[in-house]
């Protein structure tokens, strides 16, 4: 009988459009859910190899980065998949669209956690309508693919300075004090989250948390978005 490759444990699955952005912006509840029992997935569709350091060449920086993502899932106790396409080259196609949905397939999340639909970045926003798209795919019982459908929750839209425009937040997931500790030294896997000269990525992130858990009542939290569609609140009494 098909099955999760996770077996009974609740998964997560977190997509960036490069190695290192959902480690970022969803980093925390990964951390925080993980050490609840749950399996973490993350997906790159793109290596985001052309933000290497100086003086590395950035076929070296890709196979860095792959590493990356791959110690940081692992020190959560998760998988990390890397798809072979190339930063700022991301392909707008169905053939990525099927290839997601085969994933999610397989993994069988819980929850999808993805890039809002505005960015500075092209693969970001590229990002934004292949999840949707592959949310669709994974759960259409007709669509016959390797593995039988199934139906993932959201998308979550994280909170990304870079993904600002016309975001709001909309649901705070809480981030336990264990799961910020963990996720600060996992994030240190990422070479560009510590030493970025453009942007200091893990003080920014690790600030925004705390903040989010201010607004939402908490010691730290992270912000996402919904569609317009999804915004409902349902009460049955005031």
């Amino acid at each position: 009988m098909e099955g999760p490759m996770n077996g009974e444990r609740k998964c997560i699955m977190a997509i960036g459009g490069h190695v290192g952005d959902a480690e970022l912006t969803s980093g925390g509840f990964l951390a925080t859910m993980a050490l609840k029992g749950c399996q973490i997935v993350t997906v790159a569709l793109t290596g985001g190899e052309r933000g290497n350091p100086p003086g590395m060449p950035v076929e070296e920086y890709r196979i860095q980065k792959e590493q990356e993502a791959h110690s940081f899932a692992e020190m959560l106790g998760g998988e990390a998949v890397v798809l072979p396409y190339t930063d700022g080259e991301l392909p707008d196609n169905d053939e990525v669209r099927f290839q997601l949905c085969d994933i999610i397939r397989q993994y069988r999340p819980a929850a999808l956690l993805t890039h809002w639909k505005n960015s500075m970045h092209k693969d970001h926003e590229t990002t934004h309508r292949i999840v949707k798209d592959a949310q669709f795919f994974a759960g259409l019982p007709g669509l016959e693919r390797k593995y039988s459908a199934h139906f993932a929750k959201g998308p979550y839209y994280a909170e990304n300075w870079e993904d600002s425009a016309g975001f709001e937040k909309y649901i705070y997931l809480e981030v336990s004090k264990e799961g910020f500790e963990l996720w600060k030294k996992a994030i240190d896997t990422h070479w560009f989250a510590v030493h970025s000269p453009s942007f200091p990525y893990k003080e920014y992130y690790e600030h925004l948390m705390r903040v989010n858990g201010c607004l939402a009542r908490t010691g730290y939290a992270e912000a996402f978005d919904l569609d317009q569609e999804q915004k409902k609140v349902i009460l049955s009494e005031v």
